[in-house]
């Protein structure tokens, strides 16, 4: 399951899409190198994982777990999270 991700930093919108497994990548990452709570990323839940409902509500869980982030990192986004979310593209 791909989840599609809006972005939105000042006047700049786009998409990021990623599985979870890149989330969790990301978070792994995070945790070990920025001291992020270990608790922040959502749970990988296995039943009925590809439940429309279930693909709809982890999506807004990722939402906020990466704006949650971006709260966090107000200033200068951590390497990892800014190349997650393609701001080398985007943002100038």
């Amino acid at each position: 399951q791909v989840y599609i991700i809006q972005i939105s930093v000042g006047s700049h919108q786009w998409t990021v899409k990623h599985r979870y497994s890149d989330f969790h990548d990301l978070h792994e990452k995070l945790v070990s190198e920025n001291k992020i709570d270990k608790n922040l990323l959502p749970p990988k839940k296995i039943i009925g994982k590809n439940s429309k409902s279930l693909v709809e509500k982890r999506q807004k869980e990722l939402e906020v777990y990466l704006q949650t982030l971006l709260v966090k990192f107000p200033v200068t986004a951590p390497k990892v999270l800014s190349h997650f979310l393609h701001f080398h593209l985007y943002v100038s």
